[in-house]
């Protein structure tokens, strides 16, 4: 097939599009940042791409909630087209601002195939503020999410406010049973924070820190895998380049986590869509 499209939100206060676009090109694939208007307009197209990603920021200020605005204006102008384009068997992601996105317009979790109802809220920090630190993430082995094929227990950092994922206890023992739960917020050993403020740094119901559908094509993180592109990004990376010298390795030399994630999700495009999709 011809080279894998991902298309990246900017505009109205999204800030991460640049760092999005250098890892979906890293993971092989062809970034092309579009500004909201631009696709609503319909000079460009969602139909021409194979991925869609909503990234992180401050989309119009956070003001009425953080994604709330974004997700009215999208879904009031190209909703038809976001759901044409689930099902035609397509990735969507949302980072941090871009999965409270994604859960104010329905596309998440996703329960019985309907993609407009919205069941998930992401909600203010229990600490009160902003918090920016790194975390760690234990992912679910059994979640059917195309993107974290392979992870394990990962690092990535987060810089939310509204961080908190919250919803009816019903919806969360299903999104539980279904695996829908992908990363949970993980202790120093791996294991589930268990709600300890830091390692689940906004008090996130059951320590999750990301969900997908159903299916796994449409996923949500708060955290940020794409500000993980180079092993130096690491606030551990001495100790990193130490390690890999002694086993006989070029310090870097391995993908880190960050890029891996994005990585299955070309590779998934790749290997499932073929040439169906130009």
């Amino acid at each position: 097939m011809s080279k894998v499209k991902a298309l990246i939100l900017t505009g109205f206060g999204l800030n991460c599009d640049n760092e999005t676009a250098l890892a979906f090109e890293m993971a092989g694939a062809r970034a092309h940042r579009v500004h909201i208007n631009t696709l609503i307009s319909g000079e460009e197209r969602l139909e021409n791409y194979h991925i869609l990603a909503f990234g992180g920021g401050f989309s119009w200020g956070d003001d009425h909630g953080a994604g709330v605005i974004q997700a009215l204006k999208l879904k009031n102008n190209i909703g038809r087209d976001l759901l044409d384009f689930v099902a035609a068997g397509k990735l969507v992601i949302g980072i941090c601002n871009g999965f409270q996105a994604l859960v104010n317009l329905g596309l998440l979790p996703g329960l019985d195939a309907d993609y407009t109802r919205r069941s998930v809220a992401i909600t203010f920090n229990d600490c009160g503020n902003f918090r920016d630190q790194w975390v760690r993430l234990a992912a679910d082995e059994k979640s059917p999410c195309v993107f974290t094929r392979g992870l394990e227990t990962v690092d990535y950092p987060v810089r939310h406010g509204e961080g908190k994922v919250i919803a009816d206890p019903a919806v969360i023992e299903t999104l539980v049973a279904n695996n829908q739960v992908v990363f949970r917020y993980a202790g120093a050993d791996g294991n589930p924070a268990d709600g300890a403020f830091p390692a689940n740094p906004n008090g996130a119901v059951d320590d999750i820190a990301g969900i997908c559908d159903p299916t796994g094509r449409v996923f949500g993180l708060m955290p940020h895998p794409e500000a993980y592109n180079h092993f130096t990004n690491h606030p551990d990376w001495p100790k990193a380049k130490e390690i890999a010298k002694r086993q006989g390795k070029t310090p870097g030399e391995d993908v880190v986590t960050g890029i891996r994630l994005f990585e299955n999700g070309v590779s998934y495009i790749k290997e499932n869509l073929g040439s169906a999709q130009k």
